[in-house]
């Protein structure tokens, strides 16, 4: 992918909800769906800015963590919009809206708190389990440095698998698939082409800043920052691990971000290559119809996203 003959475009993040596609831009959430009739109906949110989260945005190493967060509390909001709307026969939509008006607020805050919470139970556990697998295997491998290996081994064996099973099952295939549409857009846009079905579709369904590169870049982070401390005693192991979340998790941001970059230098674009290996796992190709569907949301949010920037623009009236 040259980008050099092009003006580089906003950069735009996605994920792959229930039957459908959420695209993010700098003031604006849209989600588009497929719902049982054939028909697509969209979820839009307006992107809040808190100016103290803005700012620690700015920063090196922790704007990452508030990233995550951010990206957490909004995807849960987007996923369960998915879900309950997929299934919901579109007669039955006037009743969910006026149900919705009494719950609102609080539902979207609980929605939040609860996929900010997930991220950091699912994080904890694929951060733990490792540790006590791999003290089991001390008498064979007592140092310090073959513990880290032989941790992060386990923890890669659980990610793989643990994505590999997930994938079998039929819904989750057809998520990866629109995991798939969303990458394959996103890769026309910055492309400068014309977003159709033909031309997404010949698009590569891998990408250099996705999430999945992420989740394997704390893994390989977290080999080399753990060989900093002490894996003996095993309570102290886990202390260590527990407080080094935070740290190895801004460090794989600064690595991915460092990829993006870099993906069209040759000899340096390699770096990114264990996230696009593992996104063999977490994406798959998409039908045309779920591109149909990625397409729309995108479309939508950039109609948004233009009249956002409007909004912005200081009137010049003539006086």
């Amino acid at each position: 992918m040259n980008m050099s003959k092009h003006k580089i475009p906003p950069a735009y993040g996605g994920q792959a909800v229930v039957e459908g596609v959420m695209f993010g831009g700098k003031h604006n959430y849209v989600t588009a769906i497929r719902r049982t009739d054939g028909s697509i109906d969209f979820f839009k949110l307006p992107r809040k800015h808190n100016p103290k989260l803005n700012r620690v945005k700015k920063i090196p190493f922790i704007r990452g963590i508030a990233a995550i967060i951010e990206a957490s509390a909004n995807g849960t909001k987007h996923l369960n919009f998915s879900s309950e709307r997929y299934g919901l026969d579109p007669s039955e939509d006037e009743t969910l809206k006026e149900e919705k008006k009494t719950s609102g607020l609080s539902m979207y805050l609980s929605l939040a708190v609860i996929g900010v919470l997930s991220f950091l139970f699912s994080k904890f556990v694929f951060t733990l389990v490792p540790v006590f697998l791999a003290e089991l295997t001390r008498p064979v491998f007592p140092s310090d440095t073959a513990q880290v290996a032989v941790e992060s081994l386990f923890k890669l064996i659980l990610l793989l698998g643990y994505i590999y099973f997930l994938s079998m099952t039929p819904l989750i295939k057809r998520v990866f698939q629109y995991h798939g549409a969303e990458h394959k857009v996103i890769n026309c846009y910055e492309q400068n082409l014309p977003i159709t079905v033909e031309n997404v579709q010949n698009q590569s369904r891998l990408h250099y800043r996705c999430g999945s590169s992420f989740i394997l870049f704390t893994i390989i982070v977290g080999m080399f920052v753990y060989l900093l401390v002490p894996t003996d005693p095993l309570w102290l192991r886990v202390i260590d691990r527990v407080a080094l979340i935070p740290i190895v998790l801004g460090i794989s941001f600064e690595v991915l971000q460092l990829t993006n970059k870099v993906r069209d230098i040759p000899g340096l674009k390699c770096l990114g290559y264990p996230g696009l290996w593992l996104q063999l796992l977490t994406t798959k190709e998409p039908k045309d119809d779920q591109v149909e569907v990625a397409i729309e949301s995108f479309n939508e949010l950039l109609r948004l996203e233009e009249r956002s920037e409007q909004k912005e623009q200081p009137s010049h009236n003539v006086i």
